[in-house]
């Protein structure tokens, strides 16, 4: 264009005036024209990111909060902008997506998808784990139509069990039955209501043993049970059902589901059990302990979440659920809470206790410790060093329990720090590790003497000689090698897509307002995307300090992956409160279940006192 004109002036010096120019542009409105739109169109569509921001496509409705957007107490400023929190929970968004996608297009309606092979797994009761873990995550961000599709599905579903087939107790009480209850909650459709109400049903002749605890797993077409392979009742599965049975008495009106889960409570009530250190296995028969390890982890963990939770749930009403969870948690400050000699790195393990000598005659010990008959006795522990990321629920439970009981300011102060170091070395163990993904399980480095290492009595220490700087445990050292020396051996080195570290994550930013752990939690989902991130889906990963740019993985996507790990990722990176932590109480598996009151006429039907 401007060469012609300048061709025709080639033999004279003078520059074309600028008129000259756009006239000679302008009688050529095919060549410019639609240049100058497909321009317009880019700088409108990708502006937003340029400035840091999504596109408009990407902006969806939010469900409205359940009760109001707020931001946490204590708030500060966050370290990104509000545009850079909505692309990161639109980034959240679109993993959960892939990963159900994957799903429904490769495995739909079994259990689970491989995620590299495309391959269906049953592995839990072939009811479509994955359908009912994700349910309420969908309705949370919005995926209206995948969750109409489901809902579809399981109003379809009968919970009849093919013969001699036995479904696990605790893990369809978490997943499927607490699953349909919070999308019930959430929506209000009357088929999830029926639906649970029918598989609640099938599933209470669990607790049909001679003490009332239930079975590790049942056939629900002759309610025949049977043991696990402890032969014992797990603590975890006796105190992890009330959050869900008592919901659906209260939405049902049905009192045999508070009477059966109550009769566990009414079990640690009535047991002969030091200061709330509950053992980790009971005797189905007797209703008794039936070992002596004191434990957060595996055999433990959601008993102790259920503590706090059901006098929440229950609106505050069961003051003996609480003086459980005081007791329990002291415990935990005072014995299973350990520093390591050189990074001072906090962290929770279990213990063998053993058993008090009986007190001399006419001793007057200065604290004597109490158990629920009314002994006194002051038990000793030998911890394992084992620190599993199960246990990483603590921290958020610690925060929560500051933020919703009334606890004297000195409680309320050593539960503060306890959960901010036991969460920083839950993130720690994230960063030490070459692909960013935390370890499974660890073996941390011990004092000589056991008691050296515990917690609380070098806290008590630091206060005497005037608190100088950070309490032990929260000094953040930062991330270090195998090489350089992390004061631990890594014992399971796999990832497998597991929540705890960013559940406690979530409720540590909700509860302080501090937004580091907002940080913490996008550099996880990073490395996530990086590692575990599939063609049609997201994959358990075999080795988290691999150098390799694409570390092994196994062909396995957990159902809580969708239930937990990427919903708590949704609500750490979402601005708006949309499950508010003062009506709602999130079970085991990460499905949030309304607090309610009990009517008096519950309280008369159910026996409550």
């Amino acid at each position: 264009m401007l060469s012609s004109l300048l061709a025709r002036n080639q033999y004279s010096s003078r520059i074309p005036s600028f008129r000259e120019a756009f006239s000679l542009l302008a009688g050529r409105p095919l060549r410019w024209v639609p240049q100058l739109l497909g321009f317009l169109v880019v700088i409108w569509y990708f502006g937003p990111i340029i400035r840091g921001g999504p596109p408009d496509d990407y902006v969806y409705e939010l469900p409205l909060p359940i009760q109001h957007p707020h931001l946490p107490p204590l708030y500060k400023p966050p370290t990104a902008s509000a545009n850079d929190w909505k692309l990161r929970s639109h980034q959240v968004r679109e993993a959960f997506v892939h990963s159900y996608k994957g799903y429904r297009d490769h495995a739909f309606p079994a259990d689970e998808l491989g995620p590299m092979s495309g391959k269906i797994h049953n592995n839990f009761n072939g009811w479509g784990v994955t359908i009912y873990d994700a349910l309420d995550t969908m309705w949370i961000m919005g995926l209206t139509e995948y969750f109409e599709e489901a809902v579809k599905v399981i109003g379809e579903a009968s919970y009849t069990t093919k013969p001699k087939q036995y479904v696990p107790f605790f893990e369809t009480i978490i997943r499927h039955l607490g699953g349909l209850l919070s999308a019930y909650a959430l929506s209000k459709d009357p088929i999830l209501l029926q639906q649970a109400d029918r598989m609640g049903e099938m599933l209470l002749p669990a607790f049909n043993s001679e003490s009332g605890l239930p079975a590790y797993a049942i056939s629900t077409r002759t309610n025949a049970t049977r043991g696990g392979w402890t032969g014992n009742t797990l603590w975890a599965e006796a105190l992890s059902n009330q959050l869900e049975y008592k919901y659906l008495a209260h939405i049902t009106g049905k009192p045999e589901y508070f009477e059966k889960a109550e009769r566990c409570m009414q079990l640690m009530y009535e047991a002969n059990v030091t200061d709330g250190i509950f053992p980790t296995q009971w005797n189905t028969k007797t209703g008794a302990p039936s070992n002596n390890k004191f434990s957060v982890g595996a055999f433990a963990d959601s008993a102790h979440e259920y503590l706090l939770k059901q006098w929440l749930m229950t609106s505050r009403s069961e003051t003996k659920i609480k003086d459980l969870y005081l007791n329990a948690s002291k415990s935990i400050i005072e014995h299973l809470l350990y520093i390591t000699p050189n990074r001072e790195m906090l962290y929770v393990t279990d213990a063998d206790m053993l058993k008090p000598s009986p007190p001399k005659p006419n001793a007057s010990p200065e604290s004597p410790r109490t158990t629920t008959q009314g002994a006194t006795s002051t038990p000793s522990s030998v911890p394992s060093g084992t620190f599993e990321h199960l246990s990483c629920f603590l921290p958020g439970l610690l925060a929560l329990g500051v933020q919703t009981l009334d606890l004297p300011e000195s409680e309320k102060e050593i539960h503060l720090w306890a959960a901010e170091g036991l969460a920083y070395s839950c993130w720690l163990t994230y960063a030490d590790m070459k692909t960013g993904l935390g370890p499974d399980v660890m073996s941390m480095k011990m004092y000589p003497k056991n008691e050296d290492g515990l917690w609380l009595p070098r806290v008590e220490k630091w206060k005497q000689q005037g608190r100088s700087g950070r309490p032990p445990g929260l000094r953040e050292p930062g991330a270090a090698s195998e090489k350089a020396g992390r004061d631990y051996t890594i014992y399971k080195r796999s990832y497998l897509l597991r929540p705890e570290a960013l559940e406690s994550f979530y409720i540590m930013w909700r509860t302080t307002g501090n937004p580091v752990w907002r940080e913490r939690g996008w550099t996880i989902f990073q490395a996530i995307e990086k590692y575990a991130k599939t063609e049609i889906g997201y994959a358990s990963i075999v080795d988290v300090d691999k150098s390799s740019t694409k570390a092994p993985v196994k062909d396995e996507m957990p159902s809580y992956f969708l239930a937990e790990t990427l919903k708590y990722l949704y609500l750490l990176f979402t601005d708006e409160e949309i499950i508010p932590l003062d009506r709602w109480v999130f079970n085991t598996e990460a499905h949030p279940i309304p607090i309610f009151e009990w009517t008096e006429t519950e309280k008369k039907l159910f026996n409550i006192n």
